[in-house]
């Protein structure tokens, strides 16, 4: 096991981890001294000896699945595959598996280790064959996802994958000339045949594994593709989490939408266009010098966001963006709405993102179980906040436009438009925005 944990800290600091050799000593201490027999204490134990920032913890845990339990959590869930594309239930595999280990004894076949182990669903012998065979091909030396290929190839070869195929053509031919029942003949094939595949699945499987414990950025890539995909709707709590990274650079993208307008100074960078066209009095000879100092005016953004029940399951994720907002900005002021309005500014400013949202989703600072009235609630906006819209401020509003059938009051909109910088998008721009890389979408046509 020793071996194991130096593999393993060599993997976390591969990944970026900070793990020393004392690590490695405090490691050895606390398997020492907690042992084997419950994966979760070991798993806990491990981190407490590893693991010295917060910040590792989540790629800690990450690696320490797929590398403790990855190939035996692949092998579980190709079996329960391979009984769900045969259409039966445990008890009834397990009877299948019976009768075919029998049916092999009274034929007297012998079979390869590998044939036996697939055949029988010995997943921790075919586990054990899998890390030989990668051994032996060196699969730790993976490193980029073309390589794939190659190595699977390898493992293929160390497995002896078409020697199988011969081996399993030649067991069905023995199985076809017994004296078997025709439909359990058909259910031996198929599962011969699937067998083959499973074990080819599988290679593939431990190849890609292993390139993910290689690279923590293909892992995080895949993962927020994946959520890209996913609308705001079916989002979990825990995926909503995940996606903070994207939702900071979201509103780094929304940042870059609003253009910062400048002011001449007194005195600043010297400035030769200016220099020469106010000397052309001179004939061109600068006697008068010019300087040009730029300095910024940082925008005001207001965001509206609506937090109704029709929008309940994106509201965690919208409330994430605004949170991000105000940590891009230094002049944000954040509203949530369903038919009262109510700001959020100095909440989400001095609580923590998670405890701020949760004060926002649960009628603390408005009633949040109301009916969704747009109109009633940019009309409160007018009345108490219109003071602050001006020439300089980026009004968003973020919602589903569901009003219920209410007096919308788009005269609100109209007039806010008028007073401010720019509203977005005030019907400039109507698109689908129902996950990640539609609102990606929508933000980049805004910029260009």
């Amino acid at each position: 096991m020793d071996d194991k944990i130096i593999e393993f800290t060599s993997l976390l600091r591969q990944n970026g981890l900070r793990v020393s050799v004392s690590e490695d000593m405090d490691g050895f201490k606390a398997v020492k001294l907690f042992g084997l027999h419950d994966r979760a204490v070991f798993k806990d134990a491990l981190r407490a000896a590893i693991i010295k920032r917060s910040v590792d913890t989540p790629v800690f845990d990450e690696l320490f699945d797929l590398y403790f339990s990855g190939l035996g959590e692949m092998l579980k869930s190709t079996a329960s595959s391979l009984m769900s594309a045969m259409e039966l239930g445990e008890a009834d595999f397990q009877r299948l598996l019976d009768s075919l280990s029998e049916i092999l004894e009274d034929l007297d076949v012998e079979l390869s280790e590998l044939a036996q182990a697939l055949l029988s669903n010995n997943t921790g012998q075919i586990e054990r064959m899998l890390r030989e065979a990668a051994g032996v091909a060196q699969l730790q030396n993976i490193q980029r996802s073309f390589q794939e290929g190659r190595y699977s190839h390898s493992m293929a070869q160390m497995l002896s994958l078409g020697a199988l195929a011969q081996e399993f053509e030649a067991l069905k031919d023995q199985l076809g000339r017994a004296a078997i029942d025709p439909a359990l003949l058909e259910q031996l094939r198929r599962l011969i045949d699937r067998r083959l595949q499973d074990l080819t699945d599988m290679i593939k499987r431990t190849v890609r594994l292993e390139l993910e414990k290689q690279d923590h950025s293909l892992r995080q890539n895949q993962r927020m593709q994946s959520l890209a995909e996913k609308s705001f709707y079916y989002l979990s709590e825990d995926e909503i989490r995940r996606m903070k990274e994207a939702v900071a650079k979201l509103a780094q993208r929304l940042k870059n939408v609003v253009s910062i307008r400048r002011r001449h100074a007194k005195r600043g960078k010297f400035d030769l266009q200016d220099t020469l066209r106010k000397n052309l009095q001179y004939g061109g000879v600068p006697f008068r010098i010019q300087f040009d100092h730029r300095v910024r005016d940082k925008p005001q953004v207001i965001v509206l966001c609506d937090v109704s029940d029709s929008v309940r399951n994106v509201s965690r994720f919208m409330l994430q963006f605004v949170y991000s907002l105000q940590d891009l900005y230094s002049r944000v002021r954040s509203f949530i709405f369903v038919s009262e309005i109510g700001e959020i500014t100095q909440l989400f400013e001095e609580q923590k993102i998670n405890e701020a949202i949760e004060q926002s989703l649960t009628g603390g600072i408005i009633n949040v179980f109301a009916h969704s009235d747009f109109g009633r609630a940019f009309r409160s906006f007018y009345r108490d906040y219109i003071a602050a819209v001006n020439n300089k401020t980026t009004v968003i509003v973020l919602g589903d436009a569901r009003n219920n059938y209410n007096l919308p009051h788009e005269w609100v909109l109209k007039e806010i438009r008028q007073r401010a910088k720019q509203v977005m998008p005030h019907c400039d721009l109507v698109e689908e925005c129902r996950n990640l890389n539609q609102l990606y979408r929508v933000i980049d046509r805004l910029v260009s």
